[in-house]
């Protein structure tokens, strides 16, 4: 339990990503990323978590976790993806009320899930781009046991699987403030703790892997 007053570890992530806006603005960069193709192609690797459905009519629901400025939903409306029901929840209030000013017919949402789990509905898909990838000053236990939370709450708020990224080990070399999670250490937990039907991507060209986890009656 958080003591009253102090706030919890992760929500630094939510500072850090608020000073990339406050110098780059509305755009991938202030989001934190280098780049915006890379950022677009992060936006179709973690679409592709979905599965096909029995009918192309039937809408999906996804719920876009840590969801930033929605430059994902922009991605929705500008490749025009049909049968997506789309929200978008995250810590940063000032992000979610520029959303708000952006989109004011969108489902976006200021929720801390980790805080007050159940105000949230279950989706057929949980997607959490971008918030595994920095620790900032957290050290790689905090940072892990912050993503061992949220996965599980994730997970078990997914009708059909989760979607996430971070930073790989097999790199060049690391930087203190990324969370390097190695593969096998993820996969340890999702077998015991969340399911065996898992896919890793590590084929997309950026220095971060990917990795999708689905309920057993879903497959892969």
């Amino acid at each position: 339990m958080i003591s009253p007053g102090k706030r919890p570890d992760y929500h630094q992530i939510t500072a850090c990503t608020e000073s990339y806006f406050d110098r780059l603005g509305d755009s991938p960069l202030g989001m934190g990323w280098p780049n915006t193709p890379d950022a677009i192609r992060r936006y179709q690797i973690m679409l592709d978590v979905i599965r096909p459905q029995p009918s192309p009519a039937d809408s999906i629901s996804i719920l876009d976790l840590g969801c930033g400025c929605g430059h994902m939903y922009e991605y929705l409306h500008s490749e025009q993806f049909g049968g997506i029901r789309y929200t978008g929840i995250d810590l940063s209030e000032r992000f979610i009320d520029q959303c708000h000013t952006k989109y004011p017919a969108a489902d976006f949402r200021h929720v801390d899930v980790l805080q007050t789990p159940e105000q949230l509905e279950i989706f057929d898909y949980v997607i959490l781009n971008g918030v595994f990838t920095s620790r900032c000053a957290m050290s790689f236990q905090q940072m892990w046991d912050f993503a061992r939370s949220l996965l599980s709450w994730a997970f078990h708020r997914a009708r059909h699987g989760i979607a996430f990224n971070a930073m790989a080990k097999h790199v060049d070399w690391e930087r203190d403030d990324l969370f390097h999670l190695p593969l096998d250490t993820f996969a340890a937990f999702a077998s015991e703790s969340l399911s065996r039907h898992f896919v890793i991507r590590n084929d997309y060209g950026l220095y971060e892997f990917a990795a999708y986890v689905y309920h057993l009656k879903t497959g892969v």
